[in-house]
């Protein structure tokens, strides 16, 4: 099991550090430059959280993802293919979790933003 991860885990990694220049979006979030000291900690300190939540908590991709597919497009659709999007989700969340802890002092994206929408498998996509 540990050689199979241990790929995985450098991939992400790998492609955390791709296009690291810190930039400020069009949400107004503010560069590395611009940040005040708080502001940096506070962002490492989300991410870092974040990142634990997701590597924690991934798994509950599997189940969300029968029951959402179960209540937008039918019983027949979710037990079917709900499954299928719970495990490619989980390995999402999974790997994304791993990335950010493994990455928490790395403004990027954007300001210590996610890496995808929800944040956290708990809130509405």
């Amino acid at each position: 099991m540990r050689t199979r991860l241990l790929p995985v885990m450098a991939v992400v990694f790998a492609l955390s550090f791709l296009g690291l220049q810190p930039k400020a979006l069009a949400n107004g979030s503010p560069t590395i430059d611009e940040a005040s000291p708080q502001e940096v900690v506070s962002g490492m300190a989300n991410k870092m959280a974040r990142g634990t939540a997701n590597l924690a908590t991934g798994w509950l991709e599997f189940p969300k993802q029968i029951y959402l597919t179960s209540k937008e497009e039918g019983v027949a659709k979710g037990l079917a293919v709900g499954p299928l999007k719970g495990i490619g989700m989980t390995l999402v969340r999974t790997v994304t979790g791993v990335g950010e802890a493994l990455t928490f002092f790395i403004p990027y994206p954007g300001f210590f933003d996610p890496y995808f929408d929800p944040a956290y498998v708990w809130q509405r996509e």
